[in-house]
């Protein structure tokens, strides 16, 4: 059989091709065409879910939830700690230092705050222009101060560790100090440091009747417990610090939830503050700190006498606050007798040879110090013939440990941050504004009696300067809103 011959080829326009081969071809373009639609679509879809996976954590961030949420972290993080301390030297820390470089739950919500913070202005480009942010000069040239010690510092490491610290403090003062614009913000952060306060409180109270390990659960968190004199009693730190640091933290909340059952606040408050009180009170006994009891017992006669004075408040309340407080005392009245009267073994003296010791070191050293966090490495060349069995850290005393280690302008300017923080409480107070006054006079009580506890102990830039320094940053806020004036902004 023959067939008809094709004069055809691949390629070729000299054959013609037939109608079903036509359709074939035109069939493949088509299809082809299609994919290339289907690809460039695709990668323009992938394209745009790419920018929006980059952009929608700022997005997200921008949401005034969000930033609620991020600042109740800071926070919360306060007595609770959670966070690690990277290259870790357990030497250096037995002897007083910051063992490590501290990163906490703090850092990485500082970090969103500020983000959201930098980026919010975008779409706000054509308001009116704000008034100048509050740096408060004396936070910014202790800081200066201290990077200018790390020049002189033996241990470099050790210094940085302690002014990364004191960078991440002001960055959480200057958050507050400047971007709290409303009465409910501060009303916020209140709520959410008695909500603290009373957790922790509940804690240290469980502890001291229970004990328990030195994490919870694996948690990036550590419970502090020491022993008492003789064993007599055992001393509760939470997990704030040691048990001297979980004293201050108490001192410094519990004035301030005092104040508010005087501040006309809703009774969903007035029983926050007398849950705080209450369970406050009794975990700040297990602390068995003298110098914690000083502090908040000179805030309490302070409120108390700026009450009955100036407000005319009946002495019946006061009165009541007392009887309170002896109620509470009364079942752990031989303890405490014994941890305020009694032979504490040398404790309080072992102090006064470091005194000394940091008195020879300034000696030497009085104008830029030895280098931030650097008291525990100096202090080896000036130890004595007593140190060998006498007690050994550093110098518990916070005014001298800065002198010590910053100089005399890192103090001058420290004592001038307390001195200012002071000064701003008494305005608020004298602006008569009912909650933000009764606040303020907490606050700045508070404040006092941690100056005098500051007298006896370290205080290591930590959770208790932090609370310092955010409770000093609040009151910027409440006297720019009892005054009148908006808060800067970026």
């Amino acid at each position: 059989m023959r067939f008809p011959k094709t004069n055809m080829c691949a390629g070729s326009t000299v054959g013609e091709l037939s109608r079903g081969e036509r359709t074939v071809v035109s069939a493949l373009h088509g299809n082809s065409d299609a994919a290339q639609d289907s690809l460039e679509r695709l990668r323009r879809s992938m394209t745009s879910a790419f920018v929006v996976a980059l952009f929608s954590p700022l997005t997200a961030l921008r949401s005034s939830l969000v930033q609620r949420i991020l600042l109740g972290v800071v926070l919360l993080d306060l007595p609770f700690q959670f966070g690690t301390h990277l290259f870790y030297s357990e030497q250096d820390a037995a002897f007083g230092a910051l063992g490590g470089l501290s990163i906490s739950a703090t850092t990485i919500a500082l970090a969103g705050l500020y983000l959201a913070w930098l980026f919010l202005p975008l779409a706000n480009r054509n308001r009116k222009a704000n008034p100048p942010f509050h740096f408060n000069l004396p936070l910014v040239f202790f800081l200066a101060f201290t990077a200018v010690s790390v020049s002189v510092a033996s241990d470099v490491s050790l210094a940085l560790y302690e002014l990364f610290l004191a960078a991440q403090l002001y960055l959480v003062y200057f958050y507050v100090a400047n971007n709290l614009r409303r009465r409910e913000d501060i009303r916020f952060v209140v709520s959410l440091l008695l909500i603290g306060c009373l957790i922790e409180s509940a804690a240290m109270i469980a502890l001291e009747f229970t004990g328990t390990p030195s994490t919870i659960w694996g948690l990036p968190t550590h419970i502090h417990l020491q022993t008492g004199i003789h064993d007599a009693f055992v001393r509760v730190g939470g997990t704030v610090g040691s048990p001297n640091e979980a004293s201050a933290y108490l001192s410094l909340l519990l004035p301030l939830a005092a104040c508010l059952l005087f501040a006309g606040v809703k009774s969903s408050g007035k029983w926050l503050s007398c849950l705080v009180i209450g369970f406050g009170g009794v975990a700040m006994i297990f602390t068995y700190s003298r110098g914690g009891w000083i502090a908040l017992a000179l805030a309490a006669i302070l409120v108390s006498f700026v009450l009955v004075r100036t407000r005319g408040i009946s002495s019946k309340a006061p009165i009541a606050l007392l009887a309170f407080l002896i109620v509470v005392y009364l079942p752990f009245h031989s303890a405490i007798s014994a941890r305020a009267f009694g032979d504490d073994q040398g404790s309080a003296e072992s102090r006064i040879p470091l005194t000394m010791l940091a008195f020879r070191m300034i000696a030497d050293h009085p104008v830029l110090g030895v280098g931030a966090n650097n008291f525990s490495v100096v202090m080896q060349h000036y130890l004595t013939s007593y140190f060998r069995t006498g007690f050994l850290y550093v110098v518990h005393n916070k005014y001298l440990l800065i002198w010590t280690e910053t100089g005399m302008g890192g103090l001058f300017a420290y004592l001038a941050f307390l001195f200012a923080a002071v000064r701003m409480g008494w305005k608020c107070w004298k602006q008569n504004d009912g909650y933000l006054s009764m606040l303020a006079l907490g606050i700045t009580a508070a404040i006092i009696g941690q100056i005098v506890h500051m007298n006896f102990d370290v205080f290591r830039i930590g959770p208790v300067p932090e609370l310092l320094w955010l409770l000093a940053a609040l009151l910027v806020p409440m006297h720019r809103i009892g005054a009148g004036v908006p808060a800067g902004r970026p």
